[in-house]
């Protein structure tokens, strides 16, 4: 094993004992998914070494990787199961997307960023994450073409629930979203059934804007 990788190894390990299980992250898929992706590859070079770090990073564009325990609780969230279909709003720089992959049957993640589209898409098909299907659009509007999903994951602050994307939610399925201001949201759990919508607040957090037509209007 190359020492680089035995280093990141020992990073990753760091990270999922202190940060993940060390802060009530328990699903052992989540958990597995985690130490399986390589963290530090979807950060720039001079970044890698942060890469493990209790923080979010800079990816460009604007942009950031979620913190590793955002990842880890939104991702647990979802209750997810090996046959689910997943809808991620915001591809960023992959990291989020290819933590779903390695735990259902196959993710669809839009990027209205088209810089960050093609590198995320160019790493997926390194590290052969298959079971990602991308696409460049504005993700607020979601993916009807192949709705109903079981469970929808956004990546950005929205300062509302955007009904399109409750629409394309399976009936049983979950989403988790960040509502609130430009500065500052609170993580929300929605589940739907046949009859009814249940929502659930999970805490506060710090997203980037959800731009687009069902979100901030920065065009």
């Amino acid at each position: 094993m190359r020492k680089d990788s035995l280093k990141f190894e020992k990073l990753r390990d760091e990270m999922i004992r202190t940060q993940i299980e060390g802060r009530g992250i328990k699903d052992p898929k989540v958990l597995d998914a985690l130490r399986s992706v390589p963290r530090h590859l979807f950060v720039s070079e001079a970044l890698m070494d942060q890469a493990y770090g209790d923080h979010p990073l800079p990816i460009g564009e604007q942009q950031t990787i979620s913190q590793p325990f955002i990842v880890a609780e939104m991702t647990q969230a979802l209750r997810l199961k090996k046959d689910d279909r997943v809808l991620e709003i915001g591809t960023g720089s992959g990291y989020q997307a290819a933590v779903l992959s390695k735990i259902v049957f196959r993710v669809y993640t839009i990027e209205r960023i088209y810089s960050l589209f093609v590198k995320a898409r160019k790493l997926f098909d390194q590290l052969r994450y298959y079971n990602i299907v991308t696409k460049y659009s504005d993700g607020t509007a979601g993916w009807p073409d192949e709705s109903p999903f079981d469970a929808i994951m956004v990546t950005a602050g929205a300062p509302e629930i955007p009904q399109v994307l409750v629409n394309q939610l399976a009936v049983g399925g979950r989403m988790v979203i960040p509502v609130g201001d430009r500065h500052s949201q609170e993580l929300i759990r929605i589940e739907k059934d046949k009859n009814q919508i249940y929502q659930e607040n999970l805490g506060g957090c710090r997203f980037v804007k959800l731009v687009g037509e069902y979100g901030w209007r920065d065009f």
